[in-house]
């Protein structure tokens, strides 16, 4: 069966991509970053837990001699110990904000390989379409979304389910336990399900990605006629480039024949080959063919000559090998010395003979 022309089964091309990605529309997944922040989140809150520790208990401890010393606490105190009681937890979690903030922009930056386009950020009234929403979300990428959300929570309630379960024979012994026993051991079960967690969410976030980069792709595909179009874009019509191939071609023939005039010998294969030479021993290091053809422009060039009384000389196998070998504007090679030389000092002693 005949494939469908309007079926998009072809590779986006590198212009596709190219233009896809200056409109902002690149490969990116959302579960990478929040895969990445999360991991970001709880080793950083690991690594400067004492700095937030020191301060929340020195804010405490502040909070608590302050208000000791009070006769009266009245609205204006309140605000006070507010204002310094978030000072304190805003220098404590300042740098776990930032670099968690870090992470999400690198890892953004990263995704899209530096890409930052503020065409995505124009307000775009279609996405306020009720009727449209309802679309997106009984679509394939809705269903996908779903899918992943609905993955994540059996995910994290399966790992809670388990290490729990795994923590259930020592919760009797903590009913003689001090309260910094009971803190430990339900810090080291909060830790123990993050580190679980933070392995599941980054194989979803593996996997989401290589299903967007997958999608990508695919809503870039183009059909047949689409890639010909581009290519002709690209390259250009076929005709419209024979067309100006060939006048190109014209334009170069009228140039070479306005030099046939100027030159010194034009050595012809009576009818079939013309080749025209010209030599400038001050410029020159040796003779250069200025127009050359065959058939009809040889006859041309015969033409020209003869009118502008340059001299033709007929020599068959040196017409032909010249035709062969050198290119119009080019100085003949070496083995054309001899020959060339001959012809012209012949026609310049000629010339000089019929000046006296």
């Amino acid at each position: 069966m005949a494939e469908s022309s309007g079926e998009k089964t072809e590779q986006p091309t590198g212009k596709k991509l190219e233009d896809a990605r200056k409109e902002g529309n690149v490969p990116q997944s959302k579960e990478v970053t929040i895969a990445l922040t999360m991991v970001v989140s709880f080793y950083g809150f690991k690594m400067i837990y004492p700095l937030i520790q020191s301060q929340l208990i020195g804010g405490i401890t502040e909070q608590m001699s302050n208000i000791s010393q009070m006769n009266t606490l009245d609205v204006s105190s309140l605000q006070d110990l507010f204002i310094k009681c978030a000072l304190r937890y805003a220098v404590a979690s300042f740098p776990l904000l930032l670099i968690v903030g870090l992470v999400a922009i690198i890892v953004s930056l990263a995704q899209t390989k530096l890409l930052v386009n503020f065409k995505s950020l124009r307000p775009k009234f279609d996405r306020m379409n009720p009727i449209q929403g309802i679309k997106k979300l009984f679509s394939l990428k809705g269903f996908v979304e779903v899918l992943k959300s609905l993955l994540k929570i059996v995910l994290l309630m399966y790992i809670i389910y388990i290490c729990i379960k795994n923590r259930l024979a020592e919760l009797p012994k903590l009913i003689d336990s001090s309260i910094e026993d009971v803190a430990l051991f339900t810090g080291n079960v909060i830790f123990d399900i993050i580190n679980k967690v933070v392995v599941a969410f980054a194989a979803v976030a593996v996997a989401d990605y290589i299903y967007q980069r997958f999608q990508y792709i695919k809503n870039l595909r183009m059909t047949k006629q689409e890639v010909k179009e581009e290519y002709k874009n690209i390259e250009g019509d076929p005709q419209i480039k024979g067309r100006i191939k060939q006048k190109q071609q014209e334009m170069a023939r009228q140039r070479m024949m306005q030099e046939v005039p100027n030159a010194d010998v034009v050595i012809k294969n009576p009818t079939h080959f013309a080749v025209a030479l010209k030599y400038d021993h001050q410029k020159q290091g040796a003779p250069a063919v200025v127009a050359k053809g065959q058939d009809k422009l040889a006859l041309k060039i015969i033409e020209i000559a003869e009118k502008n009384e340059v001299a033709v000389v007929e020599n068959i196998p040196l017409a032909r090998a010249l035709y062969a070998a050198v290119e119009v504007g080019m100085e003949i090679p070496k083995e054309f010395y001899n020959p060339v030389a001959e012809i012209l000092a012949h026609i310049y002693s000629k010339n000089k003979k019929d000046l006296n």
